[in-house]
């Protein structure tokens, strides 16, 4: 253990001090992505179901790199850190741009860090809820000061555009959390909660993998199976939440959700007798950013006043695996 790290301890608490995002510079209303390619589909089709009215879709030299180095930057400069102030990079994403090098290390070298180390992460739509907790865990270990942790997608790599009913449910972008070690107790990252059953893969998956040789690669899903175990799953993740620290659905200030359904969305909320005002919804104007959407509806609400220093922030994501898992923070 180097000095540096002696100096914080291993029992040190995970606090939230910068965040960032981005998205790409063209946005598709749904009835401009119905004419871009050609769907047969309407808005009214897509919002009733979803509650999605427009996404973001990478275009030109944009990149999983470029926009997880740009939500990164603007992280670092909300927090008042440098680069070289940063130990770690932790990505969680789900469409890199190679195989590898990660994204993480591509993001280390772009943002100038000259130490520290970064790999990716990779639980689909919990991406950034799994990340989060390795992150945490190394700072509390000792292991690091400061991480930036990045949820990045470029999901229109990955989907069928032939296919209406998943090609019109996903957007891409970026957004990312500077965590540093220092938080007292009740502070901070509370806990999280991970799951996976390994057993219903087969409901969300891609076929094929990134960059392989034939090029055929899409998203497959089995939208009501997804749905039911969604709300289900996501609903014990919560309760496990509150039960471990001895709280319930009163004292939660603010659900920053998975951005996949404005209907999940609105359950969750009912489940824990939140007001729609006290949920952070992106999903009208991002669509579903698979491991980005909660950094990025969390970075709109710290920016916008709606989440302030002392709040108390629930998060809980689902994915392809299917995985979940559920965070507290006080910010």
């Amino acid at each position: 253990m180097t000095q540096d790290q002696q100096s914080w301890g291993k029992t040190t608490g995970t606090r939230l001090i910068g965040v960032g995002s981005a998205l790409p510079r063209r946005a598709f209303s749904n009835d401009e992505l119905a004419a871009e390619f050609n769907l047969d589909t309407s808005d009214e089709w897509i919002r009733t179901r979803t509650g999605i009215q427009q996404r973001h879709i990478v275009s030109g030299d944009e990149t999983a790199v470029s926009l997880a180095h740009e939500a990164a930057s603007r992280a670092l400069d909300h927090a008042g850190r440098k680069a070289e102030d940063v130990d770690a990079v932790i990505v969680a994403t789900s469409t890199p741009d190679q195989v590898f090098p990660s994204v993480a290390v591509r993001v280390q070298a772009a943002l100038g860090m000259e130490r520290g180390f970064g790999f990716d992460v990779s639980a689909a739509c919990s991406g950034f809820v799994y990340a989060l907790t390795v992150a945490d865990s190394m700072i509390r270990s000792g292991q690091a000061r400061r991480i930036m942790v990045v949820g990045v997608e470029v999901f229109s790599r990955l989907l069928d555009w032939e296919d209406r009913s998943t090609c019109v449910l996903f957007g891409d972008g970026a957004g990312a959390v500077l965590l540093e070690a220092g938080a007292g107790k009740g502070e901070g990252i509370l806990s999280t909660h991970l799951h996976a059953d390994g057993r219903l893969g087969d409901l969300l998956y891609v076929d094929g993998a990134v960059g392989c040789a034939s090029g055929k690669v899409a998203l497959k899903m089995h939208g009501r199976e997804v749905f039911r175990h969604a709300v289900i799953n996501l609903a014990a993740a919560v309760d496990e939440a509150l039960e471990s620290n001895g709280l319930t659905g009163a004292d939660i200030q603010w659900m920053v959700p998975h951005q996949a359904n404005l209907r999940i969305i609105d359950g969750m909320a009912k489940k824990l007798s939140l007001p729609s005002e006290r949920v952070v919804v992106t999903v009208d104007r991002h669509a579903n950013t698979s491991a980005a959407s909660i950094p990025l509806a969390l970075d709109e609400a710290v920016r916008d006043g709606r989440i302030r220093k002392g709040d108390l922030v629930l998060m809980e994501a689902l994915g392809g695996g299917l995985t979940w898992g559920s965070a507290l923070i006080r910010m």
